[in-house]
């Protein structure tokens, strides 16, 4: 539990993630992580209403010795910059009363975990000593965003996130068939481990278990993280080209994770950037690891 910090410095974060909730009493003047749960995030048909009452009960339980000023909740979802969820892809809270029912709490901020990630590795992390920097976020799914004097840039609608979601057509040079892609569903650890059990038979490897095989040489895995890392890469280079950021932090739990998919991205994103200066440019992972994001939405709420 933290000890000795003011309440006004004290802040609930919630970090809600493609795979899981983390829930932490933050001390926003050092990032501090005191008091701190977690609990899985369910299937999409099951992670509404009854997801979010467990996560409000798990909130209560946090802050019920231990008051906070306020409430930072991240989400894996689009989110306005007056804080309305505006998607439901992954957890569906898109008109759910989200600051009413931990508004019971404290005040909320809602924030999207893209954006909330970034700002906690701008302040306490990677990003602390480069301006601007990008922030690339590998999960459950891939998003980013650009970080200019210690701020994520939100974009007209608050949408300035989305660099995987949607598809990517092309045509057969050969046969002339068109083909349609979704860059998340090759390069994220859904897709991967989707296309894993596929390739491999083995629909209980979860994304640790492949990256592991792929450590060890395992040649499906070692192959799907090639053509993930190379995919993705395509985007980046180009995204990288447009925004001349001066470092490229990745985060997220499969771009934090060391071994083959990081080893494998680097060096495939620098052969699709065409300045020399940028192609140049430190690729490094999130210093907080997983921790990120729940930081990062207690310092979006702090007051």
């Amino acid at each position: 539990m933290v000890t000795n910090v003011a309440i006004g410095t004290r802040v609930l974060g919630i970090d809600i993630g493609g795979t899981s909730a983390r829930l932490g009493l933050v001390d926003t003047q050092t990032g501090h992580i005191g008091a701190r749960t977690a609990l899985p995030t369910p299937p999409r048909e099951e992670a509404g209403l009854t997801f979010l009452d467990a996560v409000a009960e798990a909130a209560a339980g946090l802050v019920s010795s231990t008051p906070v000023a306020t409430v930072g909740l991240g989400i894996c979802e689009l989110v306005s910059p007056d804080g309305r969820i505006e998607s439901g892809h992954r957890v569906p809270w898109r008109g759910l009363a989200v600051a009413g029912r931990l508004g019971r709490i404290a005040p909320v901020t809602i924030e999207s975990d893209v954006r909330a990630a970034a700002l906690a590795e701008a302040r306490f992390g990677a990003g602390r000593d480069f301006d601007p920097f990008l922030y690339l976020n590998i999960g459950t799914g891939v998003s980013a965003v650009l970080v200019q004097g210690g701020t994520p840039y939100r974009g007209a609608h608050g949408h300035a996130l989305v660099i995987a979601s949607g598809p990517a057509t092309s045509v057969c040079p050969h046969c002339g068939e068109q083909h349609e892609t979704v860059l998340e569903d090759i390069a994220g650890g859904a897709g991967l481990t989707a296309a894993y059990a596929g390739a491999a038979g083995d629909s209980a490897a979860i994304m640790p278990l492949i990256l592991s095989r792929a450590a060890t040489g395992e040649s499906v895995a070692r192959k799907l993280i090639a053509s993930a890392t190379q995919a993705l890469a395509n985007t980046l280079g180009p995204l990288l080209g447009l925004t001349d950021p001066a470092a490229l932090v990745i985060g997220g739990g499969l771009g934090a994770a060391p071994g083959p998919y990081f080893d494998a991205l680097v060096p495939a994103i620098r052969h699709h950037i065409w300045s020399e200066k940028t192609r140049a440019i430190p690729i490094m992972q999130a210093a907080l690891g997983g921790d990120a994001g729940l930081i990062g939405a207690a310092l979006a709420a702090q007051p």
